[in-house]
């Protein structure tokens, strides 16, 4: 199984670590178990300089000098106004080369600025953009990023389009898969009939390189020798299946309002007709209400899911200290050094070898993680969900 994150930033991009660089990314993805990771952000200038000069393309995959994996990837977002409403959409963007980057950035010069941002916005609708990145290459590949968040998903309640179709139009044959985002599972995006039809995706979308940020979700391929491979699998839909958090976790799975300390399921939200009881203004619809509005179909059979919690995240829960911690990373390191990644962690070591190296305790998490059982107090309005004990955990400790 090939674990791949192809949708991330650098430090170029808004709301970054300003410690993210190639070396870094190499260093902690070795460290989570990845074995492709995206750039990011080839839109961007200084970044696109680093990548040329560190990295040696092959078949369209960019090798460090160590030979990790890197496919050029990157995100924009265009806010537009389509059928007299103003919508934002955010859009992942794959390549097969250094060549065909620099026509898409040439292109995207003569609509705007893309030195100022990695995650640059333009002024061009969702269905000229494909049609005009096919013209530059058919090999390019574009993916809706994290569809269902309010603000810059492309079926997110504030985005304004009820589905693929209505967004991308007549270029809607040319999406071949859409990203679930943190807050949303295979399993509630085939509660959507049009779906059915598109290869379902998770990447992190990560802002810092830190272990419980990079590969929190990820797409398993069976292959990665070439970018026709990785591309072949998402449009023929013959990817292995992905890895998710809890999609509680995420930080817009239930309606609310940061700054009221407010938010409740989307039944709560239909009770009180979206309208928040602390300020009296319509509150963020989430990402739960907004599947279950749009849902027209019992969900079909998903591909394999591995719906688990960032390692940090559960041992943290267990000796209640904050996850980037001393305490906390010293159990982490631990860890590592005796398992060498955090997804054979997370996934295979038998709970007989954890308990060698860490407490019974944080053992038994790690084994209630991977059967996905942690319960997460739902994240709503830019918060994240929050890892809880249960009663049945609470009398284990």
């Amino acid at each position: 199984m090939i674990f791949a994150d192809l949708h991330i930033h650098s430090r170029f991009s808004r709301a970054t670590s300003k410690d993210i660089t190639l070396e870094n990314l190499e260093k902690w993805a070795r460290v989570k178990g990845i074995d492709i990771l995206g750039t990011g952000d080839f839109s961007h200038p200084e970044w696109l300089k680093e990548l040329k000069k560190n990295l040696t393309e092959k078949n369209g995959i960019l090798y460090s000098k160590s030979g990790f994996k890197f496919i050029l990837s990157g995100e924009l977002s265009f806010v537009f106004s389509q059928g007299g409403k103003g919508r934002r959409v955010h859009l992942v963007i794959l390549a097969p080369s250094f060549e065909v980057v620099d026509k898409i950035n040439s292109y995207l010069d003569t609509k705007g600025r893309r030195d100022y941002d990695g995650r640059p916005i333009f002024n061009i609708s969702c269905e000229d953009f494909v049609r005009d990145m096919r013209k530059i290459s058919e090999k390019i590949e574009i993916i809706p990023a994290h569809i269902w968040t309010p603000w810059f998903g492309i079926l997110g309640s504030k985005s304004g389009f009820d589905s693929l179709k209505e967004a991308f139009g007549e270029q809607a044959k040319n999406i071949h898969a859409i990203e679930t985002g943190i807050s949303s599972t295979p399993e509630m995006n085939l509660r959507i009939s049009e779906l059915h039809k598109k290869t379902i995706v998770s990447f992190s979308d990560m802002h810092s390189f830190w272990p419980w940020r990079i590969g929190r979700e990820m797409t398993i391929f069976n292959k990665a020798d070439s970018y026709d491979n990785i591309i072949d699998e998402i449009k023929n839909n013959s990817i292995i299946g992905t890895v998710e958090v809890n999609p509680a976790y995420g930080i817009y799975h239930y309606d609310g309002h940061r700054d009221c300390n407010f938010s409740c399921s989307p039944e709560e939200t239909k009770k009180l007709k979206g309208i928040c009881p602390v300020c009296n203004k319509p509150l963020t619809i989430g990402v739960d209400y907004r599947v279950q509005e749009l849902a027209d179909a019992n969900p079909v059979k998903s591909k394999l899911v591995y719906e688990i919690l960032p390692l940090h995240e559960v041992i943290a829960l267990v000796i209640n200290s904050a996850m980037e911690s001393k305490k906390v990373w010293d159990e982490y390191t631990k860890l590592i050094e005796a398992f060498k990644t955090e997804m054979n962690i997370l996934l295979n070591v038998p709970i007989d070898e954890l308990k060698k190296v860490t407490s019974e305790k944080i053992a038994l998490m790690i084994i209630r993680n991977r059967e996905s059982k942690i319960k997460v107090k739902p994240g709503y309005d830019g918060v994240y969900g929050k890892a809880m004990l249960d009663e049945k955990q609470e009398k284990l400790f």
